[in-house]
């Protein structure tokens, strides 16, 4: 299914429909482990807490792990974050902080931005991460393309909660 259909589909079920919708569709389905493009063991739709080489998952269980990971990334956005959000921009923050990890989102120009009031400024910074072990890589180029579109969306459409 489509980028495009999934949000449609999400648009309708919230913030946490949305993410799974824009995760899934950049980390991809792989039950078996793999190293990612800096090396760290991964599987399932990006899942690396406890992922280990050589180890096959059923995709029950990595559709557990993926909404329990976005349970942690919505977790500390709403930990980090001192300003409400509309739907899509959460969405696309959780997804954010779903790839980098709580700790560089905590250290962020784009988190100061946020929490200064800088919603627009803080969807622009997005476009910054695309880099992994030094690199430029086209799948975070594309990935942060949507997380942009989608954070600029819920700031110019929706009003905050």
């Amino acid at each position: 299914m489509s980028l495009k259909r999934r949000l449609a589909i999400g648009a309708t079920a919230g913030a946490l429909s949305i993410a799974t919708a824009v995760v899934s569709y950049y980390e991809g389905y792989q039950p078996t482990a793999y190293r990612d493009p800096v090396g760290v063991p991964t599987i399932c739709f990006g899942h690396t807490a406890t992922a280990r080489m050589g180890q096959t998952l059923s995709q029950e269980r990595c559709t557990q792990l993926l909404q329990a990971d976005l349970g942690h990334a919505f977790s500390a956005l709403d930990r980090r974050a001192q300003v409400n959000l509309p739907p899509p921009t959460r969405a696309a923050l959780a997804s954010f902080v779903y790839n980098v990890g709580e700790g560089a989102f905590a250290r962020s120009t784009l988190l100061r931005k946020l929490n200064a009031g800088d919603l627009r400024g803080a969807c622009h910074e997005l476009s910054r991460w695309v880099y992994a072990g030094g690199r430029k890589l086209n799948g975070l180029v594309k990935r942060r393309a949507t997380e942009r579109e989608l954070c600029l969306k819920g700031i110019d459409q929706e009003p905050a909660p």
